[in-house]
């Protein structure tokens, strides 16, 4: 007689390869670029738990930021290398995770590919003026506008050989997350 007692629930390979169909992918930009709505959104459409970045910062990070001290690579260091165990656990557990982080320099992005050689990167860019005046509106944020000088000095676009798909903030994230899902494959 067949027993009434469920059948324990087993990964298959089969689910994990099509749970990380797309992989792990850290969206990445200045403060104030939608890292966090088109992370979401990306997360989402894709089946993906999403890591908000700025919630793994330490306090010291985030007091200084506050104060309108803008982080060196040190202070970064270890919140890097947190962040790429989270990718490396995600691509371990076949669970595919979706990151906000700025990753401005590319021995940032760098040091997240340690998690997760095979990491994808969705670039948003766009106008100073329009992420300043984007930052003035959004409330509850440790960043202050001042700092947005900071974080476009620092940034290093991605280059050519580091699979980031480019995309501009003048369109807002319902309009881009077609065209990320497009290059994605």
């Amino acid at each position: 007689m067949p027993s009434s007692r469920p059948a324990p629930a087993i990964l298959s390979l089969a689910n994990v390869s099509a749970n990380m169909k797309y992989g792990n992918i850290v969206v990445m930009g200045v403060a104030g670029c939608g890292k966090s709505s088109v992370g979401r959104l990306l997360a989402e459409a894709i089946g993906a738990r999403f890591i908000e970045g700025d919630s793994f910062h330490p306090p010291e990070n985030i007091q200084r930021m506050r104060a309108g001290i803008p982080l060196g690579d040190d202070d970064r260091a270890g919140w890097l290398a947190n962040l790429a165990a989270q990718l490396r656990q995600g691509r371990d557990s076949g669970e595919p995770l979706v990151l906000a982080c700025s990753a401005l320099k590319r021995r940032y992005r760098d040091v997240l590919r340690d998690g997760d050689p095979g990491l994808r990167f969705v670039h948003l860019y766009g106008d100073k003026a329009l992420i300043a005046e984007r930052m003035r509106e959004r409330s509850g944020h440790f960043m202050p506008e001042s700092l947005l000088d900071s974080q476009f000095r620092d940034l290093e676009a991605p280059g050519a050989d580091e699979s980031a798909i480019p995309c501009d903030v003048s369109l807002p994230p319902e309009a881009l997350l077609p065209r990320i899902l497009a290059e994605l494959g």
